[in-house]
């Protein structure tokens, strides 16, 4: 095979088959070798900065050897090349490798489409069982135990397990939010070694943390500025309300206790008990947590929301004595240092947002990186995991990047989760 020539890449021609010098992760194309098939890929290359690639001559079609110097040993014959009729060798190998890039893009978006429909179908069951559970706790509590089983039957079959960022959420917001911190519960329950006959009522006092809110004005129950004492003491005993209303539902003792407990801080400065420490149950000490994190992410009373790099920042950095420490360990080994949802800069300058984490990778996330040169729809995430050289730089807010990285990752107003199997088979002929 005649070796590589350097070619400028205003020079590129379709037929011409190049070889890029970068990881295939980096670019667009699922393979770094290929025969160029069409102007859009050439525009594409041209978007990734390069000046020069690498084109291979032999591996090209004959209608681009004119443009090989004159006496090269690839350069075609005149008298042979007109003689020379076309030949069908069928695909060429970019477009087979366009069909796997393509392939790989409906996998994520069938993977994703999928953990969306699971939390919305999440949400639907909360609102309906917040409507009946006044009128009929035992249809709302048949409800609940049905969806926590579901939901712990899925975590318990993931083996490892990816926390996933999910698409824009519609819903209301305590359905959002309660779902939310279900999920999240019982993710991090599943991190502290808890079967699944333990993570049953901790997934139940999770989605029903907050169900007394139905009994309290709209103003109170999802204020959008600071509460007057009175109006403070009302929300407050929301936390007795969700008591009473599982008590009708039959709930057990350890779904009572946790729901009990979830604004208790292992510091004392929680509500309506002031418990300390070990005081606390296990089930209130992890909701007390997942509840913090996810009001930091998606506030009620008019805040600003936090990433969650930073609301995981402002908890170890500012508030972990709220919270025992072998559950917040726990979390952040879980979450990773850029939880999913985090907009951040690589060491390569680009701007990227994290889309999962695996919990036992929790360092090395999957991300969609702003590529200009590639449609948003088209965007591939990336595994960090396969790509030692590409790391993290820093975390940033959303009004820190570029409008045009700022449109194209599209930051959630809202940040909400739902888990997925850690690793995913690659499609077939998909680059492993």
């Amino acid at each position: 095979m005649t070796n590589p020539l350097l070619i400028d890449v205003g020079r590129l021609r379709v037929g011409m088959y190049i070889q890029l010098d970068l990881g295939w992760m980096n670019h667009p194309f699922p393979v770094s070798s290929f025969r160029i098939a069409s102007p859009e890929q050439i525009s594409t290359l041209a978007a990734l900065g390069l000046s020069q690639v690498r084109w291979i001559p032999s591996k090209s079609d004959p209608s681009v050897q004119g443009l090989l110097p004159p006496g090269h040993p690839s350069a075609p014959d005149p008298v042979t090349e007109a003689a020379r009729a076309p030949v069908e060798t069928g695909p060429s190998i970019a477009q087979a490798s366009m069909a796997e890039f393509r392939e790989r893009i409906k996998a994520q978006s069938r993977s994703l489409a999928a953990c969306d429909e699971r939390f919305a179908r999440a949400t639907r069951v909360y609102e309906r069982l917040a409507t009946s559970a006044e009128q009929d706790p035992s249809e709302a509590r048949a409800s609940t135990n049905a969806l926590v089983s579901t939901c712990v039957d899925e975590l318990l079959d993931q083996g490892d397990s990816a926390i996933r960022l999910l698409s824009e959420r519609v819903g209301t917001r305590a359905a959002l939010h309660s779902v939310n911190v279900m999920v999240l519960s019982l993710l991090l329950g599943k991190a502290l070694g808890l079967l699944g006959e333990d993570l049953q009522p901790l997934g139940a006092a999770a989605l029903l943390h907050d169900l007394g809110k139905i009994t309290l004005p709209p103003h109170v129950a999802q204020p959008h500025s600071a509460l007057g004492p009175a109006d403070q003491a009302l929300y407050e005993a929301h936390v007795g309300e969700s008591v009473v209303l599982a008590e009708r539902m039959g709930l057990g003792a350890a779904v009572i206790e946790a729901i009990a407990h979830h604004h208790e801080m292992a510091d004392g400065t929680g509500f309506p008990l002031q418990l300390k420490g070990a005081d606390i149950s296990r089930g209130g000490q992890v909701l007390a947590l997942v509840n913090y994190y996810d009001r930091l992410c998606n506030p009620l009373r008019g805040a600003n929301a936090l990433t969650p790099h930073e609301a995981l920042s402002v908890i170890f950095a500012q508030h972990k004595q709220r919270f025992d420490a072998v559950v917040l360990r726990a979390f952040i080994r879980m979450m990773g240092v850029y939880p999913p949802g985090s907009i951040v800069q690589l060491v390569d300058d680009r701007y990227a947002i994290v889309t999962a984490v695996n919990s036992a990778r929790p360092l090395r996330p999957k991300v969609i990186v702003h590529e200009s040169g590639v449609s948003k729809d088209d965007a591939l995430v990336i595994d960090l995991e396969d790509q030692p050289a590409l790391g993290i730089r820093r975390s940033l807010r959303p009004a820190q990047l570029p409008r045009d990285a700022l449109d194209y990752l599209s930051p959630r107003k809202r940040i909400c989760y739902y888990f997925e199997r850690a690793v995913d088979a690659a499609p077939t002929g998909a680059p492993a």
